[in-house]
């Protein structure tokens, strides 16, 4: 695997990241929060094990009011994991794609991962993750479905995308009128295989979704050329930095055009007839 490198002057602040949009790290993963005119905001995933008490007291020190709603990317550990605790505690619902249903109503587990797919701690330490069910059954709300792309309520001047291969509905949030993209696990700032290494560094990388929970190669190629048909000018990821700037849609189109060499382990390279 390879990586698209961008300049250190694409970064942009986890507390600015575009207009009416902020970020909080956790450890190895990013939640967002979205703000609205009406003076109400959104929840974007709920990251890791334990951290419902960080975003928690995060959400206090920024707005004045619970969120209206929080919405998951998708259903991984590593996005859902506070979302239950929160959601009772500020009495809303949860929003998930249809496709993700299974894993965030006690139905089933997401496939086991593949520890040996990337190299890295994190592709190593796979087998240990949480694997779900997780059951939000009370609350869990479906998300629209359009292949253009709704606008949805919750988020209001935003359009939910669906955007699968890391997960069968791994979803993604687009601003048109200034070029914002929040993308969950459909592509990374930052090497996904090696989370805690690079973390010490955080270089600003453009690399494809973590590959050893990535469940459709093909459709997650699909959907990184979908993301980069929108020429946007700030990424929000789910790992790593946001980034900003001139730069960043022609490194995305890079990424997209040579998604197999940069993204695809060699074991899941598409083969020639």
């Amino acid at each position: 695997m390879d990586k698209v490198i961008i300049p250190d002057n694409q970064i942009v602040p986890f507390n600015a990241i575009a207009s009416n949009l902020y970020g909080l790290r956790i450890a190895f993963v990013n939640v967002f929060a979205v703000t609205h005119t009406d003076g109400s905001w959104t929840l974007i995933d709920a990251a890791i094990p334990f951290s419902a008490s960080r975003i928690r007291h995060w959400a206090q020190e920024r707005f004045a009011t619970a969120p209206r709603a929080i919405i998951l990317t998708h259903g991984h550990f590593d996005h859902v994991s506070a979302a239950g605790e929160l959601a009772k505690e500020w009495d809303i619902p949860i929003y998930a794609h249809p496709l993700e249903f299974p894993y965030l109503t006690g139905e089933k587990q997401y496939p086991a991962p593949q520890p040996g797919v990337g190299g890295g701690l994190m592709s190593l330490l796979s087998p240990l993750y949480p694997r779900g069910p997780y059951n939000f059954s009370g609350r869990l709300q479906p998300l629209p479905i359009d292949s253009a792309g709704l606008a949805f309520a919750e988020l209001p001047g935003w359009k939910v995308l669906h955007t699968p291969g890391h997960t069968p509905g791994h979803v993604s949030f687009y601003r048109a009128k200034d070029g914002t993209l929040i993308v969950g696990d459909a592509f990374c700032t930052t090497k996904p295989e090696s989370f805690f290494e690079a973390a010490l560094t955080q270089k600003p990388e453009l690399h494809g979704p973590p590959a050893y929970f990535t469940s459709d190669w093909a459709a997650a190629r699909a959907s990184v050329q979908r993301l980069a048909a929108l020429n946007p000018l700030t990424v929000a990821p789910g790992h790593g930095k946001p980034l900003g700037g001139s730069e960043v849609p022609a490194r995305l189109r890079q990424l997209a055009s040579d998604f197999d060499r940069i993204a695809v382990p060699e074991s899941k390279k598409p083969t020639a007839a």
